[in-house]
């Protein structure tokens, strides 16, 4: 499988967007805000569109349309965070945008160009496998440049998160630190949806970190914990669609997620079924 040219690149293109994916997922998770995350993963593809209607890069369309967008959330919500009002009305107004850029792209196009149909069929559901060694180092280069923002950041944010009002009258940023996390969430989906696609990103973003807040209450190793998984999942994900060829490897990478996130919710319940049969355990380890 190493010696893939396709596979390989995809795993080290995977591995950046899942380390980026995980960390943001894990605060989207912990700050109530997984519909800012899905809301997101729709104007990725409203900017691809966007992009292919006006003839530009449709990377453009992404990473600017994600970002903008993430900002205006956080102008129109409290303190840097939107409320669901806001994100569902924005969010179905996007909606609209990119029923009208398919329209306009269809029709001024009228289908002389598959490439771009291609290129819009792979925002919507992934084409990690098709990714470029360009495009790898670019996901590599921005994945990690997210991930060291995050971690950079990563305590005062969490104490803004916890308790807003005591943070902001310490003296904590929490406006500044919620408009950066939204443009950190909006570069991640827009790079992100290139590899599972706009359909699939919310489960790359919730499931690793929902499966960390299961396993343990410590935040540090919760966001740890993470990031690891996010990487688990695209790596099995990958492994599992090379020795089952002609199948999706977004569905393969989405599935580990969900059964990753099945096993820990079973694992929890189990555990608070007999705590006493845990504590034992605990204490004769």
């Amino acid at each position: 499988m190493f010696t893939d040219s396709y596979m390989l690149t995809a795993l080290i293109a995977g591995t950046g967007i899942a380390l980026a994916c995980g960390l943001v997922g894990y605060f989207l998770v912990l700050r109530a805000q997984v519909f800012t995350g899905d809301a997101l993963s729709h104007v990725a593809f409203t900017g691809a569109l966007a992009a292919l209607a006006f003839g530009i890069d449709l990377r453009i369309g992404l990473f600017a349309s994600c970002v903008l967008i993430a900002v205006v959330f956080g102008t129109l919500g409290r303190r840097g965070r939107a409320d669901d009002v806001v994100i569902g009305n924005v969010f179905a107004w996007v909606l609209g945008l990119g029923v009208f850029f398919m329209t306009l792209y269809t029709t001024d196009q009228s289908g002389s160009s598959s490439s771009g149909g291609n290129q819009t069929v792979n925002v919507l559901f992934g084409s990690i496998l098709g990714i470029s060694s360009g495009q790898a180092a670019v996901a590599v280069v921005i994945g990690l440049a997210v991930s060291v923002a995050l971690v950079l950041m990563a305590r005062p944010l969490l104490f803004a998160t916890l308790d807003e009002a005591v943070a902001a009258a310490r003296g904590v940023p929490v406006r500044f630190l919620g408009y950066a996390f939204l443009v950190l969430i909006g570069v991640t989906a827009g790079e992100a949806s290139q590899a599972v696609g706009s359909m699939l990103l919310l489960g790359l973003l919730a499931a690793p970190a929902g499966t960390a807040l299961l396993l343990t209450d410590r935040p540090f190793l919760g966001l740890a914990l993470s990031a690891g998984l996010a990487v688990l999942d695209i790596w099995v994900g990958l492994t599992v669609s090379y020795f089952v060829p002609n199948t999706p490897t977004s569905f393969w990478i989405m599935a580990v997620a969900a059964a990753t996130y099945a096993a820990a919710v079973a694992y929890s319940r189990i555990s608070k079924a007999h705590p006493a049969r845990s504590s034992t355990s605990a204490a004769a380890s």
